[in-house]
């Protein structure tokens, strides 16, 4: 496989602060991003920074790398030693997960389940010679994984069942890496909130000898909705009203992920007024609330009949609504 120059891709010294390699990610990952780039290679482009951020952005990893040495060049025929990897996290290969799949370089690095090539160096043993120290790593508890599962707030509100295929790297006895295809079938409880973790024990990586396997972490990521906003538990939306509805008062039907109620809109409402569905947020303990917040929509003046009625109205009130501006 060909050795990766990480800070090359993102364009960086290699003595470059964490500030630095934040603000070059960003700036090649908004000109690369697949959904906007007009680069003829920006999938493989994007691919290639979310991987360098993955390492250099965090401290262990890219402790790791740095051990390598600097006289390696990128394209640079490159083979790890025995041993396998130094894993932080895995990717969930059944969604849309920015950047799919790591390269080959960094599973052979991070990816093997089996900590050793990090733990190596950090001993002092270098590119080679593992040893016992070796065969000790064949044989301990597999690593954890993380995998992201996207919901749409109604699934969230429910709970569903998902069918994932995650990507499992394993050690061939040269050393390489190869990946494994598994199917997950995992019911999501009812519930669950943007950024939870849901913990499956024991669908982590395999563990070496008779060591168990570690835990897979589900990460939860909610689809924007066409009117809901989540906050946590609690439900956000934005509930359009006519003038007379606010001025005289009314009863509405408002949705909710559970169904459609009834709120009461006490007379002279005002536009960003705020009012509260108890309990009517993702369910939990407690369960969350769903807070209404209310716009004023004025019907448009498209007719000569309607332009008319306009007028009449400023004529009735004696209504300044700038008044306070007024000293």
């Amino acid at each position: 496989m060909e050795y990766k120059d990480y800070y090359q891709l993102l364009g960086v010294a290699r003595d470059a602060s964490k500030e630095d390699i934040k603000r070059a990610y960003r700036k090649l990952a908004r000109k690369y991003h697949p959904d906007v780039s007009q680069e003829p290679d920006a999938e493989t482009r994007f691919k290639e920074i979310n991987e360098a951020h993955e390492v250099l952005s965090d401290p262990e990893k890219r402790a790791t790398y740095d051990a390598l040495g600097s006289q390696w060049r990128a394209g640079q025929e490159f083979r790890p030693p025995p041993g396998g990897g130094f894993r932080q996290e895995f990717r969930y290969s059944g969604g849309d997960i920015p950047g799919g799949r790591f390269s080959d370089f960094f599973a052979s690095l991070f990816g093997g389940g089996i900590g050793g090539f990090g733990e190596a160096f950090r001993e002092g043993r270098g590119r080679g010679g593992f040893g016992d120290r070796g065969e000790e790593l064949f044989r301990r508890r597999g690593q954890d994984q993380t995998a992201h599962v996207e919901l749409s707030l109604e699934e969230a509100y429910r709970g569903t069942t998902r069918e994932l295929r995650l990507e499992t790297p394993e050690q061939e006895p040269d050393g390489r890496v190869r990946h494994r295809i598994r199917t997950l079938k995992v019911r999501i409880p009812a519930g669950v909130s943007q950024g939870r973790q849901i913990r499956l024990a024991g669908q982590g990586l395999p563990g070496g000898g008779n060591h168990p396997a570690g835990d897979l972490y589900l990460e939860v990521q909610l689809r924007p909705h066409p009117f809901y906003q989540a906050d946590g538990r609690n439900i956000l939306l934005a509930l359009p009203v006519a003038p007379w509805e606010a001025a005289l008062g009314a009863t509405v039907q408002v949705p909710t992920l559970g169904g459609p109620v009834s709120l009461k809109i006490p007379p002279g409402t005002q536009s960003g007024n705020r009012m509260r569905l108890k309990e009517r947020g993702l369910p939990g303990t407690p369960p969350g609330d769903q807070y209404v917040s209310i716009e004023i929509v004025i019907p448009p003046a498209d007719s000569a009949a309607a332009k008319e009625f306009y007028r009449n109205m400023a004529a009735a009130f004696a209504f300044t609504p700038r008044a306070r501006f007024e000293a």
